[in-house]
């Protein structure tokens, strides 16, 4: 398995599952902060299609190009139906946001070979291993 820095320091393309232009939520902040920070990052959102000059669309899968990460801003609830989704992209690194953790809904991603991060907020990483 990779350490954060590694996996970050590697990635190209980020997909920010729940990205949102309401103001104070953190998906918009953070999706802000990587593309600023150089990554490819596109949304995913099933009512916005863009934010700040980051495309977003319906669905995961509608996204064309590979995915390095798949960044998730869900309720851990909601994971088990975004896992579907995952599978199908295949992302290196499937990564839930702070607070959001779901042992059994990942499953399936771990055994099909994708790292994931639970837990873990990216921003906070990326600047701690910076």
């Amino acid at each position: 398995m990779k350490t954060t820095s590694e996996i970050l320091k590697e990635a190209k393309t980020i997909a920010v599952v729940g990205i949102s232009n309401k103001p104070g939520r953190d998906s918009g902040r953070i999706a802000l902060f990587l593309k600023d920070r150089g990554y490819n990052v596109i949304g995913v959102n099933p009512v916005q299609k863009d934010f700040e000059g980051i495309k977003i669309y319906e669905k995961l899968t509608d996204i064309e190009q590979d995915i390095d990460i798949v960044d998730v801003f869900r309720n851990s609830n909601a994971i088990p139906d975004l896992i579907p989704d995952v599978l199908v992209k295949k992302p290196k690194i499937l990564w839930l946001q702070l607070g959001i953790r779901n042992d059994d809904a990942v499953k399936p991603a771990e055994e099909e070979g994708i790292q994931v991060i639970q837990d873990k907020c990216i921003a906070i990483e990326y600047n701690f291993c910076r």
